[in-house]
C-alpha cells in the first residue's frame, strides 16, 4: 500500500479505538475497511478544484450505512478528520494534523489514484484493493498536469461563491431576473467586482446607495441560475440579457430582456 494511504489508515483506525471505543471493527463495513470516495467528483476534479484528494471513509455496517470516520487530505499535506458517533448521526470529534509526506508525494498519489481507480471506473472502493504501489510513468504525470486548464472555470467559480457582488434591490424585492451584469476591478479583498441590475433602473436610482445591496455570489447564482455560465468572465465584462436564459456582450445596441422569477 502507498505510504500515505498506510498513514491515513493508521490514523483513521486510531480514531476508532480512541473515540469510538464502544464499537468493534466488526461493527464497521469490511471490518474497518477504508473506502476512497471518488464517485462524486473524481480525483482530478477534487485535486484541481478543491485542492485535495477525494475523501476517505469508514462506514458503520448496519442498515443505514452511515459514516464512522472521514479523512480529507489536502495538497499541502494537511489532514482533516471527522469522527461520527451515534451510528453516524453526529460529529463527536474533529481533528487536524499533517501526514509525513511532501507535496510531490501527495501529487503522485493523486495521479496514481486517478490512473488506478478513476480511469478503470473503480469508484468508492476499498483502498487496499487499489494498486497504488506501481511506479508512475512520466506520460501519466504529464497527462494529469495537462488537464489542469480544463478545471480553470470551475475553480474560479468555486472561489467566486464566497465573494460578494452588488445588486439592485429591485432584483429581490420585486422578483426580477438579472437583466444586466458587469464586472469591474475589485475594491476590497472579498469583492468579486460584479454588479447586477434589472435594467429598468435610472441613474438616480443607481446612485442612491440605499437601493444597492451587498449579496454573496453564491446567493445570486442560486436565485438566478442563468448567470452561472457567465460568472467567471473577466474584469471589463458587460452583459445584457437578450432572452429568458441568455446574455450577450453589451455594445449599447441591444434592448434588455426583462422577466420576473416571481410576482
Amino acid at each position: 500500500m502507498n505510504k500515505i494511504l498506510f498513514e491515513i489508515k493508521n490514523i483513521m483506525t486510531d480514531c476508532i479505538e480512541k473515540h469510538l471505543s464502544e464499537i468493534s471493527f466488526n461493527d464497521l463495513e469490511g471490518n474497518g475497511a477504508i473506502f476512497y470516495m471518488n464517485g462524486k467528483n473524481g480525483t482530478e476534479f477534487d485535486w484541481y478544484v478543491n485542492d485535495k484528494l477525494s475523501d476517505f471513509m469508514m462506514f458503520y455496517n448496519d442498515e443505514n450505512n452511515m459514516g464512522a470516520v472521514k479523512a480529507t487530505i489536502y495538497n499541502d499535506g494537511g489532514l482533516l478528520i471527522y469522527v461520527y458517533g451515534d451510528r453516524g448521526e453526529k460529529v463527536i470529534k474533529e481533528l487536524n494534523c499533517n501526514v509525513e509526506a511532501t507535496e510531490d508525494d501527495i501529487f503522485n498519489l493523486a495521479v496514481s489514484l486517478k490512473n488506478e481507480a478513476d480511469d478503470k471506473k473503480i469508484w468508492d472502493y476499498n483502498i487496499e484493493k487499489i494498486d497504488t504501489d506501481l511506479k508512475l510513468e512520466e506520460t501519466k504525470i504529464k497527462t494529469f498536469c495537462e488537464h489542469e486548464p480544463y478545471y480553470a472555470d470551475m475553480r474560479e467559480r468555486k472561489l467566486l461563491m464566497g465573494k460578494i457582488g452588488y445588486a439592485s434591490k429591485r432584483i429581490f424585492d420585486e422578483g426580477w431576473k438579472i437583466g444586466y451584469m458587469c464586472r469591474d476591478e475589485a475594491v476590497r479583498e472579498n469583492d468579486s467586482g460584479w454588479a447586477f441590475m434589472v435594467g429598468n433602473e435610472d441613474d438616480d436610482y443607481i446612485n442612491d446607495a440605499q437601493n444597492i445591496q451587498v449579496v454573496s455570489i453564491y446567493s445570486l447564482m442560486q436565485y438566478d441560475r442563468d448567470i452561472i455560465k457567465y460568472i467567471t468572465k473577466p474584469v471589463g465584462t458587460r452583459l445584457v440579457r437578450v432572452s429568458s436564459n441568455e446574455f450577450e456582450e453589451d455594445n449599447n445596441d441591444k434592448e434588455i430582456y426583462m422577466e420576473k422569477i416571481y410576482e
